[in-house]
């Protein structure tokens, strides 16, 4: 319930929810010193990417990141440890998991949530999985305490907007672009028209993500969304690391910190 609980916190302040996404194990170690710096930065539920060898929706950046984990062979039972370790003195921040849906059929469903709730997860966000084939998934997050995190885009159809606002709890991911992750144009009007008419099918808060880069990018969608949602221009600082150590981290802390000042102006 952390997720319902920090929306309504954020709504009684009206103040909009900021999320980063980030991939776990990338850069190596680090994981759990970086969500707490993102918490202490002012975010307030975290994105974490487990890593697959096919990521097909990401554009180069989180591709490439997602390429280092899996040759530092990174593992889901890995990923569970980084959370656990994080609430051992972070029992807010709601944490979602983000990935594909390969590495979880082969650990296997129940083994998943079993191992994602004890960790301490609050949400999974299967980006291949689509809301017709999630029954069984669902079923188990549900009985778990945890969401199930759908998304939408531009081309998503009323239909189908419908059917996924019928099984929607946490919140929405509307993908405010059509193509892969990173890609660059934002045209905040249209985001502010399809967020309102999505908002028609559902009372779940709706965040937007793809093409949020910057402190000004961030307060405009702010003003029409529920969550602020970046992932790319994070990741392609934390990919720095090897040849730039903590100041990568650094600048990723002043990159959300901009953030979170322009959307509460």
């Amino acid at each position: 319930m952390r997720l319902k609980h920090c929306f309504e916190a954020l709504q009684a302040r009206g103040r909009k929810a900021l999320i980063p996404y980030i991939l776990a194990g990338d850069p190596p170690e680090k994981t759990v010193e970086v969500m707490h710096q993102l918490v202490a930065s002012g975010v307030d539920i975290i994105e974490l990417g487990f890593a697959f060898s096919d990521p097909v929706a990401d554009g180069p950046v989180i591709a490439q990141a997602h390429e280092r984990v899996v040759s530092q062979g990174v593992t889901l039972a890995d990923v569970f440890s980084m959370v656990s370790a994080f609430r051992e003195s972070d029992n807010a921040t709601p944490i979602v998991l983000m990935g594909y849906l390969n590495p979880v059929e082969i650990m296997g469903y129940e083994v998943f949530v079993e191992r994602a709730s004890q960790a301490g997860v609050d949400g999974v966000l299967m980006v291949d999985l689509p809301p017709e084939a999630a029954g069984e998934l669902l079923s188990l997050l549900h009985g778990h305490g945890m969401d199930m995190i759908n998304l939408i885009t531009p081309t998503t159809s009323d239909e189908r907007i419908q059917k996924i606002c019928n099984v929607a709890s946490g919140y929405l991911y509307y993908v405010s672009l059509k193509g892969v992750t990173g890609a660059a144009t934002l045209n905040t009007v249209e985001v502010a028209e399809r967020v309102k008419h999505i908002k028609r099918f559902t009372e779940v808060p709706v965040s937007v993500g793809f093409g949020i880069r910057d402190g000004e990018s961030a307060a405009a969608i702010s003003q029409v969304a529920d969550g602020v949602i970046v992932g790319s221009v994070l990741v392609s600082e934390l990919a720095k690391f090897a040849d730039e150590g903590q100041d990568c981290i650094e600048r990723v802390s002043d990159r959300v910190r901009e953030m979170r000042s322009a959307m509460d102006r």
